[in-house]
């Protein structure tokens, strides 16, 4: 998201047909955990950082930090990946088995939504109302097999314009896609 972020502020060094530099971005600050990020932005190691808005809510509401923005991702929050050997010869069981108790466990979530509410505000540090305002904001996927590859193809677009991923070099995106909706 940084990079959709870099994208849309004219941030990202034009390439002129040139190869971009092998580190953009290099004095990112890598600080692993959301409790070193807000201690980050207090003290000044970093300047912002960007998180999921219902995550970070409680931490503005109680003023430990300022929210200065949003931006959307152009893309859905969730992938599934697997390794290619999984893929080659179609999915293989056990990654099919996977998808099915996904898809079994989202069922559930989507038919108990109480419970769902339960456990976003005791497990995922969210309040009550904080976990009913996300749910109206998030839509799960019935099956989660298959990708639109269109989503793939504006993931590598934006990776290869900020110099992450090289034309030529690597998987094209249709061939990262076993299977479409």
């Amino acid at each position: 998201m940084g990079f959709v972020l870099a994208d849309q502020q004219g941030w990202l060094p034009s390439s002129g047909g040139q190869q971009q530099p092998a580190a953009p971005f290099s004095d990112t600050v890598v600080l692993h955990t959301f409790q070193k990020l807000r201690a980050a932005v207090n003290s000044g190691e970093a300047d912002f950082f960007m998180w999921e808005h219902f995550t970070s809510k409680r931490y503005y509401d109680a003023g430990e930090i300022r929210r200065v923005g949003e931006i959307y991702t152009p893309w859905s929050s969730w992938k599934i990946v697997a390794a290619t050997s999984l893929t080659r010869d179609g999915l293989d069981g056990r990654v099919a088995d996977m998808l099915g108790r996904l898809d079994s466990g989202v069922a559930h979530f989507k038919a108990n939504q109480d419970e769902a509410v339960r456990y976003i505000s005791t497990e995922l540090d969210y309040s009550e109302e904080d976990a009913r305002e996300w749910l109206k904001t998030v839509r799960f996927a019935d099956r989660t097999e298959g990708v639109d590859g269109e989503v793939v193809d504006g993931c590598v677009r934006v990776l290869r314009k900020a110099g992450v991923l090289m034309e030529g070099k690597g998987m094209e995106p249709a061939a990262m896609v076993v299977s479409r909706h």
